[in-house]
């Protein structure tokens, strides 16, 4: 996997290069949705990276958020987010970053998310650990909730259904803090090296979560769904933490549900 690893490492950081050019320039939005929107720098990173998968890898399909990838025959299926935080990009929030993971067949071998801003590249290849950087990361050794701090992240769409508050409200008060920062994955590559203890969000796409997913397991972090099943992509709730206060935040989720539907039947 390392020739893998080595390319969308370049190419992520080249991309990241595109998207400070446009940080400090006017704003070209358009909106996908309701509260959903795209920039230029969106576009123009995801062309680029695109472009070089297609010429490195022209057997390989690819999976892009704005819709330029190509699907193809193959085992190999590269995800793409071109600026994981475009939200915060849009209001000069310095939170976001580059994501892109390769996956063959059902298993996530490449993950690379870069951090324009602060020059940080997040990677693993499957089997051979996680890295910030040249230095190998490791998830934190916090042994209980109450002494964790945590993250999370609420939809951009139906937002009037989303249960997170509910969730929101249940961990923040019984833990060190939740975090709201707006980049899913930089939002786990922060639980594989420590930063955060843990991390849960709902209804995210590929490209989102697949990078970062890889990262934190290869950290020595545990991913899974609410119920503390292992996560697989396109599963509509992540959970990733420290594996040391997973099963704690898994039952604090069934607690919550339980409560939620008592008061619903009374």
């Amino acid at each position: 996997m390392n020739r893998y690893l080595q390319a969308a490492q370049e190419i992520a950081g080249q991309a990241g290069h595109i998207v400070l050019d446009e940080f400090p320039k006017p704003r070209q939005i358009e909106y996908k949705a309701e509260v959903d929107i795209v920039t230029s720098a969106d576009r123009r990173s995801e062309a680029f990276i695109v472009e070089q998968l297609a010429t490195l890898f022209p057997q390989h399909s690819v999976v892009a958020e704005e819709g330029s990838g190509t699907e193809r025959d193959s085992e190999f299926v590269w995800y793409v987010d071109p600026l994981d935080g475009t939200t915060n990009f849009a209001h000069s929030y310095p939170f976001f970053g580059v994501s892109m993971a390769l996956v063959q067949g059902s298993d996530i071998v490449v993950g690379v998310v870069h951090d324009p801003i602060r020059g940080e590249t997040f990677s693993a290849a499957l089997g051979e650990g996680a890295w910030l950087n040249q230095k190998q990361i490791s998830v934190s050794q916090t042994e209980e909730l109450r002494e964790s701090l945590l993250s999370t992240g609420f939809p951009t769409q139906k937002r009037h259904k989303s249960h997170n508050v509910a969730y929101f409200h249940r961990f923040t008060n019984s833990s060190h803090g939740v975090r709201r920062d707006g980049s899913a994955a930089l939002d786990l590559c922060y639980v594989a090296c420590g930063r955060f203890d843990g991390f849960w969000e709902f209804n995210l796409k590929r490209w989102d979560v697949a990078a970062g997913t890889l990262i934190v397991r290869e950290a020595g972090g545990a991913v899974t769904d609410l119920n503390g099943v292992p996560y697989h992509l396109g599963g509509e709730a992540i959970v990733a933490t420290n594996k040391r206060i997973h099963a704690e935040v898994c039952r604090f989720f069934a607690e919550v549900d339980a409560e939620t539907a008592s008061v619903k039947i009374s």
